[in-house]
């Protein structure tokens, strides 16, 4: 049987965090599983991740950071700057390594490429996916992933006017297996364990605005019990790293720093509470059944944070500057509704997310 080849085109950066790597990261293991050669294209943004992939097995192509974007009066995507360059010159280096090596699967997760980046590449590989959470812009591919929640067709239906197959809901988040192998363990110890002694605090790789070390300085007025533990998982890039770990060191509770670690989801698993981000790691909390206070760290986490509230799934701190004032009350809110938080989040998905776009894309039978 001929190898399938799959390429994605997908950056990290300080601005764009890790989220989109990491799920792109899941799906290619998920594929290279079933008999796909899976390999990437990624610009070597600072707080790039290029040395990750290789690490997990896979190529890189590498695209030059730094290229000077085209002029701000085009019409461009809200997030355009993420590019690091202008979307045609990305389109022609990306095309001219794919001619190469023509793909059979070219997978696009990219908030600054749109229609006109997808059609400049079309025909280079047999089929074009995007994935995506936004929905602020036009596509055209023939197959799109959503994993939103609530996310619905029609919420593209002014994006997209061309037939396409659309993966919708949290029922297709991209979660690593290890997740869903801890997720009985997880649930039925919290069927069993209703008071907080173990919080994690994760902001992402990156966390440009210290969230972490602010979310630190406000569990201090907080009656956490004397026995609690803390972890904190941040990115080895992370620019507040050192200054965070210096102010674990001071806290009255057992606080530990991770980074890059290796076991995310037993830590998950073992935390009663976790505190972090609304980013794509609010899935695998999910997953878990964690309960959660979530703090939006870039507006295009809003409409994620706040639907995984109004579920029940979690707690919303809308800014970092206000995680001073609404982690103490929030916290306690949580503490007081632990069981239901946690059946609620674990509703939401149920970690086979990364199968399901497997099966669509013609790979799982």
């Amino acid at each position: 049987m001929t190898t399938r080849a799959v390429v994605f085109r997908v950056d990290a950066s300080l601005a764009i965090g890790t989220g989109h790597v990491m799920r792109c990261l899941t799906l290619a293991q998920e594929l290279a599983a079933h008999g796909a050669h899976c390999r990437f294209i990624c610009r070597a943004h600072a707080g790039h991740l290029i040395d990750r992939i290789q690490a997990q097995g896979f190529d890189v192509a590498v695209l030059p950071a730094g290229v000077k974007t085209e002029s701000s009066l085009e019409d461009q995507p809200p997030h355009a700057s993420w590019l690091g360059c202008g979307w045609r010159e990305d389109a022609a280096q990306t095309r001219a390594i794919l001619a190469k090596r023509p793909p059979d699967w070219l997978i696009v997760d990219h908030y600054a490429l749109d229609a006109r980046w997808e059609q400049a590449v079309a025909g280079v590989a047999n089929q074009l996916w995007v994935i995506d959470d936004l929905a602020d812009r036009a596509h055209a591919a023939c197959g799109l992933v959503d994993t939103s929640l609530h996310r619905v067709a029609a919420d593209y239906a002014p994006w997209i006017s061309r037939p396409y197959t659309g993966l919708f809901g949290s029922d297709y988040a991209l979660l690593r297996p290890e997740f869903l192998a801890w997720r009985e363990r997880s649930l039925k110890r919290r069927a069993a364990h209703w008071a907080i002694h173990r919080i994690q605090i994760t902001m992402g790789g990156v966390d440009l605005p210290n969230a972490t070390g602010a979310v630190l300085a406000a569990l201090c007025a907080c009656p956490l019990a004397d026995d609690c533990e803390i972890d904190v998982v941040m990115g080895a890039a992370a620019p507040h790293l050192s200054a965070v770990r210096a102010q674990a060191a001071a806290l009255p509770w057992h606080t530990r720093v991770h980074t890059n670690i290796a076991n995310m989801a037993e830590l998950m698993a073992m935390s009663d509470v976790a505190i972090g981000a609304a980013g794509s790691t609010s899935w695998e909390r999910c997953c878990l059944g964690l309960p959660s206070i979530l703090v939006i760290l870039a507006a295009n986490q809003v409409a994620g944070g706040l639907a995984l509230e109004q579920a029940g799934a979690a707690r919303v701190i809308a800014h970092p500057d206000a995680i001073a004032a609404e982690l103490p009350r929030l916290l306690a809110e949580v503490a007081a509704h632990l069981p239901e938080v946690s059946r609620q989040a674990a509703q939401i998905t149920d970690g086979l997310g990364a199968v399901r776009v497997a099966r669509a894309l013609g790979f799982v039978a």
